[in-house]
């Protein structure tokens, strides 16, 4: 597997929606974002979309894996390399947002990540279609954040 920075154009929307189901969403900030993947010989497998949000802050907006590469340790791996390639390029900080249960608050605490902040009715407000994981609607978001 390798991990590099590539143009956004490289990385398929269908993949992306494995991570954020809102397409209108992930336009709005793909393009204007750092994107780190993780391809095998013919395909990219994962992607990391990262946007600077100051010289020493950038947001983790989008991480996502191929339902058939899930569970590997690809986006772990993935996701340590953007943090080592973010502290690379001067960044101390790093933040995302993620609903308040399931499986990838749990991803990202066992990488190191901390909460922050809860802001409530995210989901309701900010998605037209509901969002469910295990059977139950995502309302909260929790921001999470690691020091570099």
């Amino acid at each position: 597997m390798d991990y590099v920075q590539v143009q956004a154009d490289m990385i398929p929307i269908a993949l992306l929606l494995e991570a954020d189901p809102s397409e209108e969403n992930i336009h709005s900030y793909l393009h204007h974002s750092m994107c780190f993947v993780a391809k095998d010989t013919h395909q990219v497998v994962a992607a990391s979309i990262v946007q600077r949000k100051s010289d020493a802050l950038a947001e983790i907006l989008n991480v996502s894996v191929l339902a058939s590469h899930q569970r590997q340790g690809i986006g772990s791996q993935l996701l340590q390399f953007s943090l080592s390639q973010l502290k690379a390029k001067g960044v101390f900080r790093v933040e995302l947002g993620t609903g308040a249960f399931g499986y990838p608050l749990i991803y990202y605490q066992r990488l190191g990540f901390r909460v922050d902040a809860v802001i409530k009715d995210y989901f309701l407000e900010h998605y037209s279609e509901p969002i469910y994981e295990y059977g139950i609607r995502h309302k909260d978001m929790l921001r999470l954040s690691i020091d570099l």
